[in-house]
């Protein structure tokens, strides 16, 4: 081998070991969040509004630095809101060594928890999935990390009783759901509440997809004629429910729909503003874009010299991307903090997860406080009505009946 081609040789192998050496310095300062996500299936009403709002964040801490210093890798699976996806994806982001997973869908919470377990990486599920979750002993990596749906009930019936004057005694409100696994979760709480409250509950079942139900809400207006009516659809549904409330001549001021029913989107589909005017809607987050994050946001995208996200337009499920990214994040953040700036792992995040404390989002958020035994956060909303022309702040964030949700997490175990 001459001098030259030998000189050529060791000159091409140490560039290499240093490109390897830099991929693995850069490895080193990264951290993967797996994103479950919706866009083509039954929620993809959610989904294209939810999943680019967490990009958005991650993209603005990335533009700032990351968090502590390491990057954010999003790895985002559309699973279509089916079972076998979900699964699959699980195992993706386990491969790629994510430090968490943003999880989509009760059904999908459902079958992924002992994973999850086992393979001791923190899943979240944001205002859905198993409410029993909120006790995190019991479910040690599962964080509902928003309002449970027990808690989404519990809320429902102190804002109906609130709205009548301020008691239920002998009142009737009709439970209008979709009839899956998500729907069903509140009843146990809507059951007792009945019970302590002295209300009657009747409940009213849909069918997926949820875009027929004129029968149901027929037989509501018609012949049970409730005080009042908590919805708990989602997906193309709750605009289905709008209309048919409003065509029946039932008041919609007398209606709180859960948290996945409560967009600007399922208000437009429904007609519009004029004809959903009344509507009450639940939130875990807060609704528009005078938020600084949301600015913040906006002013990234404008130094790129690009317009504002046209995501932003259904603020309701953009934000709460925003919000569950952010959280992802501050539950990294206080990991990366605790090791004194070394790369955590997924048990050093989870650890992370519950020690948030005092976490606001600048007012986008309730006063979140998660801990080892409170993977909820309190299982605060706010009530937005349908006004005007847009939707309005209805009362400052609240929780109901805490001691009923805390009688059930008990009874549970």
């Amino acid at each position: 081998m001459s001098k030259s081609t030998s000189w050529r040789t060791a000159t091409i192998a140490a560039g290499a070991i240093a490109l390897a050496a830099g991929a693995a310095s850069a490895q080193d300062k990264e951290l993967v969040f797996g994103l479950q996500c919706d866009r083509t299936g039954a929620t993809q009403t959610v989904g294209i509004y939810l999943c680019p709002g967490y990009h958005d964040y991650i993209n603005l801490l990335n533009s700032k630095g990351g968090v502590e210093g390491y990057k954010i890798r999003v790895m985002e699976i559309d699973h279509e809101y089916k079972v076998p996806p979900a699964m699959e994806a699980h195992e993706r982001f386990k491969k790629e060594g994510a430090v968490l997973e943003g999880i989509y869908g009760t059904p999908q919470t459902a079958a992924l928890t002992k994973k999850l377990e086992e393979d001791k990486i923190l899943g979240t599920s944001p205002g859905f999935g198993t409410s029993a979750a909120t006790d995190g002993k019991r479910y040690p990596y599962i964080f509902p990390i928003a309002a449970s749906y027990w808690s989404q009930g519990a809320a429902a019936v102190a804002f109906a009783k609130k709205e009548l004057g301020g008691s239920l005694k002998d009142k009737k409100i009709a439970y209008l759901f979709y009839d899956n696994p998500a729907g069903k979760e509140p009843l146990v709480i809507l059951e007792d509440l009945a019970k302590s409250e002295g209300f009657e509950l009747r409940t009213f079942a849909v069918p997926a997809p949820g875009v027929e139900m004129a029968a149901q809400v027929l037989d509501i207006t018609g012949r049970y004629k409730p005080d009042f009516v908590i919805a708990h659809l989602f997906g193309r549904a709750p605009s289905v429910s709008i209309k048919e409330f409003k065509g029946k001549g039932y008041p919609l001021s007398k209606v709180i729909s859960f948290v996945w029913g409560a967009s600007e989107a399922d208000i437009k589909a429904a007609g519009g503003y004029e004809v959903a005017n009344g509507y009450h809607t639940l939130h875990f987050a807060g609704v528009g874009l005078d938020f600084q994050v949301i600015k913040d946001i906006n002013g990234m995208y404008q130094t790129q010299g690009k317009p504002a996200p046209k995501e932003q337009e259904i603020s309701v499920f953009y934000n709460r991307g925003v919000m569950i990214a952010a959280i992802h994040a501050e539950a990294a953040r206080n990991a990366i903090k605790a090791k004194g700036g070394a790369k955590p792992t997924s048990e050093d995040v989870k650890k992370g997860m519950e020690a948030i404390k005092d976490f606001t989002l600048g007012g986008m958020v309730p006063p979140m406080q998660i801990t080892p035994e409170d993977h909820e956060g309190g299982g605060w909303v706010q009530v937005w009505t349908v006004k005007d022309g847009k939707l309005a702040k209805d009362g400052d964030w609240f929780q109901a009946y805490r001691e009923v949700i805390k009688k059930h997490l008990a009874l549970v175990n």
